[in-house]
């Protein structure tokens, strides 16, 4: 099968399809098999009542005829007579001059008078075929003579003088007609059947376009902006219900999202303000301090102010990339160059609490995203090193490539997660005991990751040390909009743009 069959045979037209037409070929077959039963019943029924009734004829002819030599004469022109109006015979199934073929006429002898045939055939044969059934008077049944490739239906009356007669016809021209009703019924079910597949699956595949147009539009919008919707057809039907139950719903989120950004650039700078206007004040204290009492005192004032200004930046950062209202400006990305800068940024760092730093680059990779975005996690990352990690301790940063996929693997030999947190460690937060931090900076990592359509996961190594494995689709790999669609939203202003 080839790759445009298999996807042909994945659509919904095509499963809405195919059960349809099986359920209706089904249908079909079932009707015909009813009509071929009744047809075959009804020919049978009309041959077995012209079988008794010019049984019954032949048997008064014979009863009425003096048994003189014009009786064998008398008795054969009759029954070659009946041999003519078969009710179920084909026309010009049999030529002038030709012998009968699909009748016989038997007389049993007696000791009176000797056998009497009318028919084709060796009468002998035939009687001892006959000799062999036993027959019930006025119930024709079927048998089969030497010779014939079809069955005789064959009737049976007795005589006043202790013989038979039967009556036989071939059910050659009956079998011929159901033979012939059963081949144009199955050309005209194969038509049927592809006719009513066709049309099902047009009907359902134009349906189902207007589904896949709702589909491709709700799939840009967060790419591009809310403010975008599906497209209405002005309807009454389903589909136009759907349209409409959407874009209603747009207008809900996107009135949502407005009132999120104005709520907290209204939050940041009611706080942003005041917290300014403090440090400012505080560090002209620190200027005109008369000693180190007081100085420290302002010092250590400023420090928390600091503090406070970065719990509120990364809380509002947090909640507005959960809330999918994360800005976001992608354009293509030498991750492999970003990481290597980040490297040399903190190495100095790191290299002053005597924790070494292991890098592994096997290749160049490119990737498609936010490159303010992507150095505020990475930063993130590094900086929640120099926090938890011991002197002379490893960290081992490696980036690689895994099918359409960048791999940024980050582990160290440290002391690990907390056990009671090592499933939560992504929630805003969740902090070890020990931790000094405010537990936001791995919760804004994954959120920046999954805002780029990638993944993140953190573990505890063995014997020690944690494992944070980051992946990213490579640029032109297939990008999954179910996870994004919100998440790279534009819709209102960015509060970096305070």
């Amino acid at each position: 099968m080839s790759f445009a069959t298999a996807r042909f045979s994945r659509t919904a037209a095509w499963r809405v399809s195919l059960p349809g037409t099986l359920a209706f070929a089904c249908g079909t077959l079932l009707v015909f098999l009813y009509l071929h039963h009744y047809f075959a019943n009804d020919i049978q029924r009309r041959t077995d009542a012209w079988l008794t009734g010019e049984l019954q004829t032949l048997r008064d002819v014979a009863i009425r005829t003096p048994k003189d030599r014009l009786y064998s004469r008398v008795v054969s022109e009759t029954a070659e007579m009946a041999s003519h109006e078969i009710p179920s015979r084909t026309p010009g199934s049999q030529r002038p001059g030709e012998p009968n073929q699909a009748v016989f006429f038997l007389q049993t002898p007696t000791k009176d008078s000797p056998a009497l045939w009318v028919g084709a055939g060796n009468p002998d044969a035939i009687l001892s075929a006959l000799s062999q059934d036993r027959f019930a008077v006025d119930v024709p049944v079927d048998i089969r003579l030497a010779g014939h490739r079809s069955p005789f239906r064959v009737a049976v009356a007795p005589m006043p003088d202790g013989s038979r007669i039967y009556l036989g016809v071939s059910e050659q021209d009956e079998r011929h007609t159901l033979h012939r009703l059963r081949i144009r019924f199955l050309i005209l079910w194969v038509i049927s059947v592809l006719l009513g597949f066709c049309i099902i699956f047009w009907v359902t595949r134009r349906m189902l376009g207007a589904v896949r147009k709702i589909n491709d539009a709700a799939s840009h919008i967060g790419d591009e902006n809310l403010g975008q919707r599906v497209p209405e057809s002005g309807g009454h039907d389903e589909m136009a219900q759907l349209a409409s139950t959407l874009n209603r719903m747009l207008d809900r989120i996107e009135k949502s999202m407005y009132q999120l950004h104005t709520i907290t650039n209204a939050l940041a700078h009611d706080l942003r303000s005041p917290l300014t206007a403090i440090r400012a004040r505080l560090e002209i204290a620190l200027g005109d301090g008369d000693g180190p009492p007081h100085t420290d005192s302002v010092a250590r004032a400023i420090d928390e102010i600091d503090r406070l200004t970065e719990v509120l930046d990364q809380s509002l950062d947090v909640a507005e990339a959960h809330a999918g209202a994360l800005q976001i400006h992608p354009r293509l990305i030498e991750l492999d160059a970003l990481i290597r800068a980040m490297s040399e940024l903190y190495q100095p760092s790191m290299h002053e609490k005597g924790i070494h730093l292991d890098l592994r680059i096997h290749s160049p990779v490119e990737i498609w995203g936010d490159p303010a975005l992507l150095q505020r996690a990475i930063t993130n990352l590094f900086d929640n090193e120099l926090k938890h990690l011991p002197g002379s301790k490893t960290m081992m940063l490696s980036l690689s490539t895994e099918g359409d996929a960048a791999v940024l693997l980050i582990e160290d030999d440290g002391p690990g997660i907390p056990a009671d947190i090592v499933s939560d460690v992504f929630k805003p937060r969740v902090k070890g005991h020990t931790s000094g931090g405010f537990g936001l900076g791995l919760s804004f990592v994954q959120a920046v990751v999954l805002a780029h359509n990638g993944s993140v996961n953190a573990e505890n190594r063995e014997p020690s040390g944690i494992r944070v494995t980051i992946r990213l689709p490579l640029h032109g790999a297939p990008q999954s909009t179910g996870a994004s669609a919100g998440s790279l939203a534009t819709a209102g202003e960015a509060r970096n743009s305070l």
